[in-house]
């Protein structure tokens, strides 16, 4: 989608000058991927418009493909605007307008998939990455999610982000969120969104809920994240100190830096800890990607011990921990 937001502190209403971006969860994904070192690729359908224009050339500047889109003649770009809490109002916490109702992106359906170029692509990934927006956007896209989660695996595995949206939910069948949820690999999920999208949260009920996915992550905010294995297995990493400049992607990133770490064949700690710490990078920005230590600093930081994991903290421009010697950038 495209972004607007105000760029003072002030009501919507009385803004004069709004910043423009670009807004996605999946697409953050995918630039999170990408910097870590992953061929990734983003499908989906935009207008032919200039916001059309500006999320593709934003994709291609992270070194995301966009050979699997489509350009709406028609039916425009999604759009979202970012309504901040300001001084002026009662309001504590920002707030989100969708206008994404008949875009380009909720024309998505399974005709989408005979695309020879996005079929190459679903073909050969080793990861697909889907979400419950899309799932919220329109009929068609839910059976389009459908038709992709019930495909044979040709050795991939499929991850599902719930991305609990209460604004998108407000008059469809949530219900529908389970049955996709389950017929993945890989479910991430914050505490907070399966209230709403599960009506539970409590990590029995959750797994007794979905026994499809061989894991389920089960995000607590900034306390802790959970691998709920379907064999009965659980892996609990408590997430880094940070000093948060900014929340916006920190989930994204989350799920970026996991899902890398089992591509790269990490185990689930391993790749939990790499999740936090991609969160924790982002927390410390004010965008929506905040960037990854180098390499080495990275390897260091995911084989410290818990000792020295605890005793780790993230802030601006900075990684302070047992295991480094002096200030990280």
């Amino acid at each position: 989608m495209a972004m607007l937001t105000p760029t003072h502190d002030i009501p919507l209403s009385e803004a004069t000058e709004l910043f423009y971006g670009v807004g996605g969860a999946e697409s953050n994904v995918a630039m999170g991927l990408a910097a870590m070192g992953v061929e990734t690729h983003w499908i989906g359908r935009v207008g032919r418009d200039g916001f059309g224009t500006r999320i593709l050339n934003d994709l291609t500047a992270h070194q995301v493909g966009v050979g699997g889109v489509e350009v709406d003649p028609a039916l425009p770009t999604g759009l979202y605007v970012k309504v901040p809490a300001t001084t002026k109002s009662d309001v504590e916490e920002s707030s989100v307008l969708y206008y994404r109702k008949g875009s380009a992106a909720s024309a998505m359906s399974p005709q989408m998939l005979r695309n020879p170029a996005i079929g190459s692509l679903l073909e050969s990934a080793g990861l697909v990455h889907l979400s419950g927006i899309t799932a919220a956007l329109s009929p068609s896209c839910r059976a389009m999610l459908h038709t992709i989660m019930s495909a044979p695996r040709n050795g991939q595995f499929i991850s599902f982000d719930v991305n609990w949206r209460e604004a998108l939910w407000a008059d469809e069948d949530k219900t529908v969120l389970a049955t996709l949820a389950n017929q993945a690999d890989v479910v991430l999920v914050g505490a907070d969104e399966a209230l709403p999208a599960f009506g539970t949260n409590d990590e029995a009920a959750l797994r007794a809920l979905l026994p499809g996915p061989s894991v389920i992550v089960l995000k607590n905010a900034d306390t802790s994240a959970i691998a709920l294995m379907n064999d009965g297995g659980r892996v609990e990493v408590p997430a880094l100190s940070v000093d948060v400049l900014e929340p916006v992607g920190a989930g994204d990133a989350f799920a970026a830096g996991y899902l890398s770490g089992r591509l790269f064949g990490l185990d689930q700690r391993s790749s939990l800890r790499r999740g936090h710490l991609s969160a924790a990078c982002t927390l410390t920005v004010l965008g929506d990607r905040g960037p990854l230590p180098t390499s080495e600093v990275l390897a260091q930081i995911l084989g410290c011990s818990e000792e020295e994991w605890a005793a780790t903290r993230v802030s601006p421009g900075r990684i302070d921990s047992p295991v480094l010697i002096g200030t990280t950038p």
